[in-house]
């Protein structure tokens, strides 16, 4: 590794975990000012629809590019996993994309769409789908990977910390997709995109402030 990747790395790690806080605060305040949206009910992608609907289109595409920059980083600073890397560039990857994409209007929102799921799904709704499920599985396989690695290398609360992200992710796609809209089903995913936030920002200031082995190339 040259003395300039070495330099450059620290402020891309820094860039790549500002993207959880981000994503996490503005679609926290979007959530409480949207009129008609209930967290309940409506998935944070419906915030794409309506007036201030960039808003959340451009959150999504930024986070999105600014994962992917503390991935590439977090390979210049050692991580040499090729499945997380790879896991965690589609994630960010699939973020963005799904920001590009806008999701259909459902469910109520925004207000004067009626309240059910759309009779039919536009390219742009079907796109934001299919990018925002392979970038959970991305995370998914992450998560598990460097659990793994990190029990390997004896640090057993990463190593459980990355585990227990995995599964909760796992389990609230797989909640998702069997009965979205439901308040259990929505809160659930909701406490899992958190989860995986805020274990990406974590992550992140990890290998900024230590660094990160090389030792795993799996």
């Amino acid at each position: 590794m040259t003395t300039t990747t070495k330099q450059t790395a620290p402020p891309l790690l820094l860039a790549g975990a500002l993207a959880g806080p981000l994503y996490v605060g503005i679609g926290t305040i979007e959530a409480i000012v949207r009129d008609g949206f209930d967290i309940r009910k409506h998935s944070l992608s419906l915030l794409a629809n309506g007036t201030g609907g960039w808003i959340h289109s451009t959150m999504m595409v930024v986070t999105g590019l600014l994962t992917v920059v503390g991935v590439l980083a977090l390979r210049q600073a050692g991580l040499r996993s090729r499945w997380a890397i790879g896991g965690l560039v589609v994630y960010g990857a699939g973020v963005a994309a799904a920001g590009l994409m806008r999701a259909d209007p459902a469910l109520g929102f925004p207000p004067g769409t009626p309240d059910a799921m759309p009779e039919t799904i536009s390219w742009h709704g079907f796109g934001h789908v299919i990018a925002g499920f392979l970038g959970f599985i991305g995370l998914i396989v992450a998560c598990f990977v460097l659990s793994r690695r990190f029990g390997r290398q004896g640090d057993r609360r990463w190593s459980r910390f990355s585990l227990v992200t995995g599964v909760v992710y796992l389990l609230g796609l797989v909640g998702l997709g069997a009965g979205s809209g439901t308040a259990a089903v929505n809160l659930g995913f909701t406490v899992a995109v958190i989860l995986g936030w805020t274990w990406i920002t974590l992550l992140m200031l990890r290998a900024r402030a230590e660094g990160v082995s090389d030792e795993v190339h799996g």
